[in-house]
């Protein structure tokens, strides 16, 4: 046998090395309503991608990958098989209106994929949002980040449960014992903490637009 050998031999006699892990580039949250200003003018899928991103609170794989089949408007949930999951768990997203009006403006455009890719032969490739980002002024951020402006959010801003905006992320429990006891996903509490998520950006966002108009009135208001 190869003494040097890691599998079931040295990773059972050495330390394990823990991997450092850096923060993804995100912007604050009172910056973000001002960049969905900007996405909404924007007319190609990449850009309606990131605003359901962005409002959802999912992965770029989730969104790009995305199927109608998926998504029941009726009952306003998006049900993310779970072999399109990095947890490899069927996870669900409740809808609310904002998302849903994202959703309508793409309808119709392919039977199958929610967001084309610029040949419209399948879905929409990830890196499409980093562009689209790019475009829209926000070089200093990566989509994954929006999750983590969403958290902080949730954290800072609102009284919702840890366990709540956890799975709103689709994050498996820390504890084992919790997590073999809890089996459920909690979606009406969810709900609430989407339409709170959805009320902050679109009330910002109309208060940017508002401040945006002022400045550009003339003296005395004609």
């Amino acid at each position: 046998e190869n003494p040097a050998r890691w599998r079931g031999h040295l990773d059972k006699l050495l330390p394990r090395h823990k991997r450092s892990t850096l923060p993804f580039p995100a912007l604050p949250a009172e910056q973000v309503p001002a960049l969905l200003h900007k996405l909404d003018r924007m007319a190609n899928p990449a850009a309606r991608a990131c605003e359901l991103l962005i409002l959802t609170a999912t992965r770029s794989g989730e969104v790009c990958g995305a199927r109608w089949e998926e998504f029941d408007l009726e009952g306003r949930v998006w049900t993310i098989p779970a072999q399109r999951m990095k947890a490899k768990r069927t996870h669900r997203v409740p809808l609310t209106e904002a998302m849903l009006e994202v959703l309508e403006q793409v309808r119709g455009n392919h039977r199958d994929f929610v967001f084309l890719n610029a040949r419209r032969t399948g879905p929409l490739p990830g890196n499409a949002l980093r562009r689209v980002l790019d475009a829209a002024g926000a070089e200093n951020c990566v989509p994954h980040g929006f999750r983590s402006t969403f958290r902080t959010w949730a954290a800072e801003q609102t009284n919702h449960p840890r366990e709540v905006c956890e799975m709103a992320l689709a994050h498996t429990l820390e504890s084992k014992v919790e997590a073999a006891y809890n089996r459920g996903d909690l979606l009406d509490k969810r709900r609430a903490l989407m339409e709170e998520w959805s009320a902050f950006l679109g009330t910002f966002e109309r208060e940017v637009v508002f401040k945006a108009l002022s400045v550009s009135e003339p003296a005395g208001g004609e």
